[in-house]
């Protein structure tokens, strides 16, 4: 059974690492691969051929002669490790799903159209370094891959030409990798580690914050060096269509938005409760003020459809989390043996 557990694994994880040559969504194979290692597990202890253990070291076996009242207890044994990873996991979802949404939230009002004003130079260096620091810290608030967008999006404005863009954004992405490492809730994976108590916010801040900074400076101090990063960079967007595109709301949704993802931390710390009560409250705090706010000067109910938190949660990529459920859940499953 053990080998039949790791052919499926095999045969999946290679689908998914050829997704594009295969033009399927790696979000297939997860699922399909997922379902299967469980399915072999369950018919697997039904059968005796397995055992499982929980994370109390409580060994659940119905192989051999085992009397109802044994059989029973060992079967809900099994049932009830399922609930419990299904349970840590759903809590790891519930709290992106949150965050997912504010973020959406906040770039429905262009919020982040708010962040090029903040650069306001056309040095290359400069540019260089201003987005650096950017996008090491707001990758620590609303996680690397977000931010990654977010300022890919910005430099496209700001720079036309293609291939002197693609060396900003290769720095930019080692500077929100960086920046997502050292906080709680900049990255999935250390997102994961917080939710299950693997790591405390004060000390992963302590311990990776200075090996982060690290990782940050000394390419960007390298790359500073290269011709591509002297002088000027090409023309980007007038600053008349810049302020075109800003809305009233965009500064208010921006703040609001990423104080309610710090929040979230600070929540926990008091309450002791798990991070995703908090991001929920941070995101009714969100929804409740961008229910009242007025983004245009002519705003009226036709145009509220535009900017509602219903709009937002169906922009959220929802593939993405179901691959990342399946996922979770065969690594919960290696635990079982």
């Amino acid at each position: 059974m053990i080998a039949v557990i790791i052919l499926i694994f095999i045969i999946g994880y290679i689908t998914i690492v050829f997704e594009h040559p295969l033009k399927l969504d790696k979000t297939v194979p997860a699922l399909i691969m997922g379902s299967l290692m469980w399915a072999v597990v369950s018919i697997g202890f039904h059968y005796g051929y397995l055992n499982v253990v929980d994370i109390h070291d409580n060994v659940f076996s119905l192989n051999g002669k085992l009397d109802q009242t044994s059989y029973e207890a060992n079967e809900e044994g099994f049932v009830g490790i399922l609930i419990h990873h299904v349970g840590k996991i759903a809590e790891i979802l519930v709290f992106l799903i949150g965050a997912m949404t504010i973020v959406e939230l906040i770039d429905l009002h262009r919020g982040f159209d708010v962040i090029k004003e903040w650069i306001g130079t056309r040095n290359s260096k400069k540019l260089l370094w201003i987005t650096g620091i950017i996008a090491f810290f707001l990758s620590a608030i609303i996680d690397n891959l977000t931010t990654t967008i977010v300022l890919i999006s910005l430099l496209r404005k700001l720079i036309r030409d293609r291939d002197e863009r693609m060396w900003f954004v290769c720095l930019i992405v080692t500077a929100a990798n960086a920046g997502g490492a050292w906080s709680p809730i900049g990255d999935v994976t250390t997102t994961m580690l917080w939710i299950g108590k693997k790591v405390s916010s004060g000390q992963l801040i302590e311990y990776i914050v200075i090996p982060a900074i690290v990782c940050f400076v000394v390419p960007f101090f390298l790359a500073s060096f290269n011709k591509v990063f002297q002088g000027e960079i090409g023309d980007g967007e007038t600053e008349k269509e810049t302020f075109n595109k800003k809305l009233l709301s965009s500064k208010t949704m921006l703040y609001l938005g990423l104080g309610m993802i710090i929040f979230v931390p600070i929540f926990k710390t008091i309450t002791h409760l798990p991070p995703y009560i908090g991001m929920m409250l941070s995101l009714g705090v969100v929804w409740a003020v961008s229910e009242y706010i007025h983004p245009e000067e002519d705003f009226d109910e036709e145009s509220r459809h535009k900017y509602s938190p219903h709009k937002a949660l169906s922009r959220i990529e929802i593939s993405s989390i179901l691959f990342f459920w399946e996922f979770c859940l065969l690594l919960q499953l290696l635990k079982l043996q």
